[in-house]
């Protein structure tokens, strides 16, 4: 990426940015605190006398850098030049949009291949690579277990959360939370007069992790018995708001699936930036969610009244991941699914003309019926489809007779 002059990392906080460009980086301004801002604000020349790269953390807070840098880069400013980061998005239409000039990346919380928790075995790369469909191999064992992902879903890829336990977790989203409703809002001109209101409509959207519910149906959830409920236009700016904030992630449906099917929803489905910010908003932890058997992480399988959320939330676990290998790839992640719903595949994966079609299951197993919809999906969109997997908690990545791929979510990486 460094061969850019100029890149600025978009992304949740608390999600890396400044720590992950700060090693890159041989001057650091941080534009929260008062002295680089001011240095920023009345010599802008000192962009273009220190060392590079240089990083302007959190720019927003002086959005004439954008412009500053957009400048030097016409100018004739080197590869690796200037990073830029920031946890609320650029607003400002007043502001060049930088096209051309200013590469923008979107950094993700830890995928599962990032934990550290297995050694993955199933490339995306190797499988667009490829020149044969279903042609690469497919292998490897997986000692991450059911209960195991249970963790990673409530344990966060924000990685000071990570080190948290439980308990302690629950008390830094709660703060989270909190400053994101409050400081952050506020510095985008949003001003919240029911913050508990937002946050109810925070857990309805929390628990249609993975559905393309519609946002009348979420508000309605989110203030069921009220009968003054927040009018469309205000519910509106505060959605925008948590975008602009890199707090939701809306998956598009493959709209290029029309060329193969009729009838192809258009309404997005609904995922947070990380399933457990859902967990949290809805008070499971890995404890509640592993069910009556208690929190066991050597488990295989286990009871828990919250299994269809469960899966959801898994499919959010395997959401964020696969948000990370597309990215890598230059690819993009889509689902498909029809109007009446009959048919779906969880996820589109797309680089070129090539796609691989992606479902998730939250099971050791997989049965003949489980694969109906994949098997649908390759007869309708033929070569273009190379390689169609689905993506569990079991211990071993094989390929079945049909072709299609048994991958633990754990042995799959970018």
């Amino acid at each position: 990426m460094l061969e850019f002059p100029a890149i600025a990392i978009d992304g949740l906080k608390g999600v890396g940015k400044t720590v992950s460009t700060k090693r890159l980086a041989s001057t650091v301004f941080e534009l929260d605190k008062p002295r680089d801002f001011d240095q920023i604000a009345n010599i802008p020349d000192i962009l273009l006398s220190e060392t590079t790269p240089i990083l302007i953390d959190e720019w927003q807070r002086h959005p004439s850098v954008w412009d500053s840098i957009r400048r030097a880069v016409d100018d004739g400013a080197k590869p690796g030049s200037y990073l830029l980061t920031g946890s609320i998005a650029n607003t400002d239409t007043s502001i060049h949009s930088g096209a051309g000039r200013i590469i923008r990346r979107k950094m993700y919380p830890l995928s599962l291949s990032e934990r550290g928790i297995d050694n993955p075995t199933v490339s995306i790369k190797d499988i667009f690579a490829s020149d044969t469909p279903f042609g690469v191999e497919v292998k490897g064992k997986s000692e991450v277990t059911a209960s195991q992902y249970i963790y990673e879903v409530a344990a966060s890829g924000l990685p000071e959360f990570r080190r948290l336990t439980p308990e302690s977790r629950k008390i830094a989203f709660e703060s989270y939370f909190a400053n994101l409703l409050s400081h952050d809002f506020n510095q985008q001109g949003v001003r919240l007069r029911q913050p508990e209101t937002m946050l109810r409509w925070l857990r309805a959207f929390a628990a249609g992790t993975a559905t393309d519910a519609g946002y009348t149906e979420i508000l309605d959830a989110s203030t069921a018995g009220e009968g003054n409920k927040p009018a469309a236009k205000t519910t509106i700016a505060y959605r925008e708001a948590l975008e602009n904030l890199w707090l939701l992630e809306e998956l598009s449906p493959w709209i290029a699936g029309e060329d193969y099917f009729s009838g192809l929803k258009r309404s997005p489905k609904h995922y947070l930036a990380d399933p457990a910010l859902a967990a949290y908003l809805l008070d499971l932890d890995e404890k509640v969610l592993s069910g009556s058997n208690g929190w066991n992480p050597h488990a295989e399988r286990f009871d828990s009244k919250y299994g269809s959320i469960l899966g959801r939330l898994f499919e959010a676990l395997v959401h964020l991941s696969l948000n990370v290998y597309a990215g890598v790839n230059n690819a993009k992640l889509f689902f498909a699914k029809t109007q009446k719903g009959e048919r779906e595949v969880d996820f589109v994966v797309q680089k070129g003309l090539k796609v691989i079609a992606c479902e998730v299951k939250f099971s050791p197993t997989v049965s003949p019926s489980d694969c109906k919809h994949l098997r649908w999906f390759i007869e309708q969109v033929g070569v273009d489809c190379c390689d169609a997997m689905i993506i569990t908690t079991g211990a071993a990545a094989y390929r079945q007779s049909d072709g299609i791929a048994v991958v633990p979510a754990s042995l799959l990486t970018a």
